[in-house]
């Protein structure tokens, strides 16, 4: 498992802080400071791709509606299929919230 290969102190304290903002808004505020509007957009932009491709949308729709390329949309397809299964325990989190 890759996953092990990151493990280490300063992403364990980049992932607690992460856990302990209490909002939307604080996320908003931590990640402004934390990364550049690139950043955060892109990693939005994968969650999508995700979404869209859960949903059995094409690569050519998935393109248009996000701006993804083409290899991004590969590279969240194969972690879709080969990864962790983490995008699908965040999206089934988040579409259960919602519905809530």
């Amino acid at each position: 498992m890759q996953i092990n290969k990151l493990r280490g102190k300063e992403l364990d304290q980049l992932f607690n802080s992460i856990l302990s903002l209490q909002d939307l808004e604080e996320c908003y505020r931590f990640f402004d400071d934390l990364c550049t509007i690139n950043e955060i957009q892109s990693l939005a932009q994968r969650l999508e791709v995700a979404r869209m491709l859960q949903e059995g949308k094409t690569y050519h729709k998935i393109e248009t509606e996000t701006g993804a390329s083409t290899a991004t949309i590969s590279r969240v397809k194969r972690c879709l299929n080969y990864g962790n299964d983490a995008y699908q325990m965040v999206l089934d989190r988040v579409y259960e919230k919602e519905k809530n």
